[in-house]
């Protein structure tokens, strides 16, 4: 179940899926995380804004364990996990679609999807999700015999995607999902996240067009060398272009 803790604007009492308080990551002697603390409630899709070095790609390995933080403490659903190694965390609910995609290249479509259900139980709903997928991403249809190394880069992203999502997760972290893709199926990719959202998908996005992310998201936190410079409701920081580039850029007031 939910944590309760407190959102973002320190209120208390209100369900709380993932809570990070007062996160430390370090590689070697430099600090890339500096005691950020975060929440993400049960439905709502947050962003991660930043240029690059900030962080963002950093918190979401932490939260998926494949760094151990040097002090805080991550909780999911009210439980610690920030000890758990990556296979048990991602069965506690939480799939990590990474920047760069990282797919098998040389194994199918149909091949990388049945990757993504590998530590589910429900072996009779991995069909049913596999076809409701590929519903939202045709493209995949029209490709599950192709190996996912000759896909294009798009396509690539969207294969990742279903991949992380063929795990039904209760938390889907997505690194850089726009990168290096076309307008189009940047666009066509928002457009399945959009839905995935309508769906109840709970998302935190690391995104650096941040546009689209404020479009997207519910709240979002924007991050300079490893801090929170600003954070707030999405439609909020929309309209306060000054003090996110501020923030973005790290001029102090």
């Amino acid at each position: 179940m939910p944590d309760a803790s407190p959102n973002a604007s320190g209120s208390p009492g209100l369900p709380v899926l993932l809570a990070i308080r007062d996160l430390w990551v370090s590689y070697g002697p430099v600090a890339a995380i500096r005691g950020i603390s975060l929440v993400v409630a049960p439905g709502e899709v947050v962003a991660l804004l930043g240029a690059n070095g900030a962080g963002k790609s950093t918190m979401l390995r932490t939260i998926s364990g494949l760094i151990q933080p040097r002090a805080g403490e991550i909780r999911f659903g009210g439980q610690r996990i920030d000890r758990l190694a990556p296979p048990r965390i991602v069965r506690l609910g939480i799939a990590h679609s990474p920047e760069g995609r990282r797919l098998f290249g040389m194994l199918t479509v149909a091949e990388n999807l049945k990757l993504g259900a590998a530590a589910r139980a429900d072996g009779s709903s991995v069909a049913e999700d596999r076809e409701r997928l590929l519903d939202l991403f045709p493209i995949l249809r029209e490709r599950i015999g192709q190996q996912a190394g000759t896909l294009s880069g798009g396509e690539q992203q969207m294969l990742a995607l279903a991949r992380a999502m063929m795990a039904r997760p209760k938390l889907l972290m997505l690194d850089e999902p726009s990168l290096g893709i076309a307008p189009i199926l940047v666009q066509s990719i928002f457009r399945t996240l959009a839905e995935l959202k309508r769906l109840g998908t709970t998302m935190l996005l690391v995104e650096q067009n941040m546009s689209l992310a404020l479009e997207l998201a519910d709240r979002a936190y924007v991050l300079r060398t490893g801090e929170v410079r600003l954070s707030g409701k999405a439609q909020d920081l929309k309209t306060d272009v000054e003090g996110v580039a501020s923030a973005y850029l790290g001029a102090r007031s």
